[in-house]
C-alpha cells in the first residue's frame, strides 16, 4: 500500500472533520470514521466524507448475535466501506455471517484486544494472562472464520503476522516518538508498526489535533 497511514476522525463536528480531510487529503491512504461521527451524521455524514475521494474506513466495532450484525452489515452495504471491523469476541459464526453479508469490496476485520487495555485490564474481565495471548486466540479464530484481518496493537502484529502470513493487519494505537500517550496503553512507532507486520496505520490526535495536521501527518510519513 503506497500510503499506509489512515487518519482516524474522531469528532461528532462534520465540519471540522470535512476540514480535517480536505487538509490531510492529499497524504493519507484513508479517513476512519468511527461511532462519535456515525452516530451525530449517519449514512449521510458517511457519504459526504465518501465524496471527498478517499477510501473510508468504518470503524463501528460491532458485536451482537449473528443474524443481527449481518443485517447491520447488509445496511451498511451501500456506503461500500473499504474496511470495516466487528468485536472477534463476538465469536467465529457471527464472524462468518458478517464477512458474509458485506460487500467483496469491503475488507472485514476483527477488533481483538483495544490498545487502551493491557493485562490488569484483561484480568478485571475474567481473561488470564497477556494481551498478546489473547489476541492470538482471537486472530486465530477469526481466520477459520474467513475474515480479511484483525485490529491489534503494534506490539502483537508481528506474532500474528507469522501464522496468518497473508492477514490484513489494522494497527491503532500509533504514536510518533514525541507524542503524547493519552488514554493508550499498548503504543508502537509508526516505523516500527510497519517493520512488525502492519498493513496500514491508524493515526488520531498525533495529526487531527496538530495546528498543522498536514505537517504533522507529512512528517510522520517522512519517518517511513
Amino acid at each position: 500500500m503506497s500510503r499506509p497511514i489512515y487518519v482516524a476522525i474522531d469528532t461528532p463536528d462534520i465540519d471540522q472533520a470535512r476540514s480535517i480531510v480536505q487538509a490531510v487529503g492529499s497524504h493519507a491512504g484513508g479517513i476512519k470514521l468511527g461511532l462519535e461521527f456515525f452516530l451525530r451524521n449517519g449514512r449521510a455524514g458517511v457519504m459526504d466524507i465518501a465524496h471527498l475521494g478517499l477510501p473510508i474506513f468504518l470503524d463501528l466495532k460491532l458485536h451482537d448475535i449473528p443474524n443481527t450484525v449481518a443485517k447491520a452489515i447488509m445496511a451498511l452495504r451501500p456506503f461500500e466501506p473499504a474496511i470495516l471491523t466487528v468485536h472477534a469476541a463476538g465469536g467465529r459464526a457471527m464472524m462468518e455471517d458478517a464477512k458474509a453479508a458485506a460487500s467483496a469490496s469491503t475488507k472485514v476485520v476483527a477488533v481483538t484486544v483495544l490498545t487502551s487495555l493491557d493485562g490488569s485490564d484483561l484480568r478485571s474481565i475474567g481473561i488470564a494472562g497477556q494481551p498478546q495471548a489473547q489476541v492470538e486466540r482471537l486472530a486465530a479464530l477469526a481466520q477459520e472464520a474467513g475474515l480479511d484481518g484483525i485490529v491489534c496493537s503494534g506490539q502483537e502484529v508481528a506474532a500474528v503476522r507469522k501464522n496468518w502470513p497473508h492477514g490484513f493487519f489494522v494497527v491503532p494505537g500509533i504514536r510518533p516518538a514525541a507524542a503524547a500517550v493519552a488514554d493508550q496503553k499498548r503504543v508502537m512507532t509508526p516505523r516500527a508498526a510497519l517493520d512488525a507486520g502492519a498493513s496500514i496505520l491508524v493515526i488520531g490526535r498525533p495529526v487531527t489535533a496538530a495546528e498543522d495536521p498536514l505537517g504533522a501527518l507529512r512528517a510522520i510519513e517522512g519517518s517511513l
